[in-house]
């Protein structure tokens, strides 16, 4: 079992967008006393916020279905200790090595909702190029396609091609496909679409009376509605469909077997991702407010949306492998926070990459945004060195020994640095490493963080009424 480490803690430091107490006049003292946060209102907010604390952490007695996923990660991890494979998380761990030994390529298909927190570990804790490499590197990983997000024709033909080119002997594993449906009910259509349309295809590839095509198909879903009546009229195992509470929203279903099951496939640690968000809930439930992430983060980004009127939060993820945990995110927040006219807009830019188009607009645009900067302290890999070279034409020796990360890093101060003299609050999410253990605690963080600010706002973070009005609209101009 992985044991939590001190040094693996994430860390919020929003100090930098603090208005300074007793500074000097000058023209860009006068901004920041007019676009940081004053230390007293976060002072004030304190028993308020303790206050909404509270009311989440009763919410898991109160409302034990909407408030599930505080409990879940610990419950998830004691449940496995006592029952082992019998237990929800057994049954994961014993789905994805079936699968996992039977296939070289699993598609998942489910909504944004659905899919984009094991797409956000996928690109965060694999390879960028995973997909790429050959089947010896992987050490028996499948590589893994997302689909049935959209009804974008042309994209899914995309992925039916690949497999069509890729895969022509069905009797060798690295020439065989899965399918797994991640969705609570079966109702949401563009996943049921891409589900049947892959059922034809498996059909074609397979042959009409193949075992397969009820033993490399699974589910996720919940324990009724149209997905598991479907999964059932075809005849597959029960050992194929797992279940998942239904009334754990979306956004919040990454800690379920939404998410781990994906993750199990992946070849990651589950349980040191389950760790790391028990962790995070320990700290949210007992720290004060001076260790506690969750209380910092929610607190200041409501504080500087309602009352410094930023309504627009920059997530500046300072790594390629963390932009689709900043998608993530933007779902989490959207469909959580975006009621009763309320709810800020959250918007995923990498660092540096994007500095060269957005950057200008940060430094001279509006006044309508904070910058949560998302960094990982330390690199997984060993530090890529600038080596002195004969000729300097391009003025890099000066950078001898220096490695990629010190650059990095240099850029995050910089670039902060020069926010901050123009009174443009910024404040530093520090991830020590990227591991399993850090992205649950982080995860975990945002989404603790997503249901306290909505307490704060007065609006119910659970649910996603909204939805449903296009949907309903969808069907009308279908059947017209």
């Amino acid at each position: 079992m992985t044991v939590e480490l001190p040094d693996e803690a994430i860390a919020y430091h929003y100090q930098s967008l603090l208005m300074p107490v007793e500074e000097e006049w000058s023209a860009a003292a006068e901004l920041r006393a007019c676009h940081f946060l004053n230390p007293g209102r976060l002072k004030d907010l304190l028993p308020r916020l303790l206050q909404c604390r509270s009311q989440v952490a009763a919410e898991r007695e109160m409302q034990p279905r909407d408030a599930a996923f505080i409990d879940l990660p610990q419950l998830t991890l004691d449940t496995y200790r006592r029952k082992g494979e019998a237990s929800d998380l057994g049954r994961v761990l014993e789905l994805a090595a079936r699968l996992c030994e039977q296939v070289d390529r699993v598609v998942f298909l489910g909504a944004a909702g659905m899919t984009l927190g094991p797409r956000a570990l996928f690109e965060a804790l694999l390879s960028r190029y995973h997909n790429e490499l050959p089947p010896q590197t992987r050490l028996g990983v499948p590589r893994i396609y997302f689909e049935g997000d959209s009804s974008d024709n042309d994209a899914l033909q995309n992925l039916l091609d690949l497999l069509q080119i890729s895969c022509v002997d069905p009797e060798q594993r690295q020439e065989r496909w899965a399918v797994v449906a991640l969705d609570k009910s079966g109702d949401t259509l563009e996943p049921a679409l891409a589900l049947r349309i892959f059922r034809r295809e498996a059909a074609e590839y397979y042959g009409l009376r193949s075992e397969r095509l009820t033993e490399l198909f699974a589910a996720v879903t919940g324990d009724d509605g149209k997905l598991r009546q479907l999964f059932r009229a075809h005849g597959h195992d029960e050992a194929n469909i797992l279940s998942v509470p239904v009334k754990i929203g979306s956004p919040l279903s990454v800690f379920t077997a939404i998410g781990l099951l994906p993750a199990a496939v992946m070849g990651l640690d589950v349980r040191a991702l389950l760790l790391g968000a028990a962790a995070m809930t320990k700290r949210f439930l007992e720290e004060p407010f001076e260790r506690n992430p969750v209380l910092q983060f929610a607190a200041v980004n409501y504080l500087m949306t309602q009352e410094c009127h930023k309504p627009l939060r920059v997530l500046s993820v300072w790594s390629k492998k963390l932009e689709a945990l900043g998608w993530w995110y933007d779902q989490l927040l959207a469909s959580s926070l975006g009621k009763q006219g309320q709810g800020p807009t959250s918007v995923t830019m990498v660092a540096p990459r994007d500095l060269s188009v957005r950057g200008q607009q940060h430094q001279d645009g509006p006044r309508d945004r904070l910058i949560n900067n998302l960094f990982v302290k330390e690199p997984k890999a060993t530090p890529i060195l600038v080596q002195m070279a004969d000729h300097n034409e391009d003025e890099l020796n000066q950078y001898n020994r220096k490695g990629l990360p010190d650059i990095q890093s240099a850029t995050l101060a910089a670039v902060n640095r020069a926010y901050y003299d123009a009174a443009r609050p910024t404040a530093d999410l520090v991830l020590p490493v990227l591991s399993e253990h850090t992205m649950g605690q982080l995860m975990q963080m945002l989404m603790l963080a997503t249901v306290v600010e909505g307490r704060l706002m007065g609006v119910n973070p659970y649910g996603q009424p909204g939805v449903e009005v296009y949907k309903r609209h969808r069907r009308e101009f279908l059947k017209k």
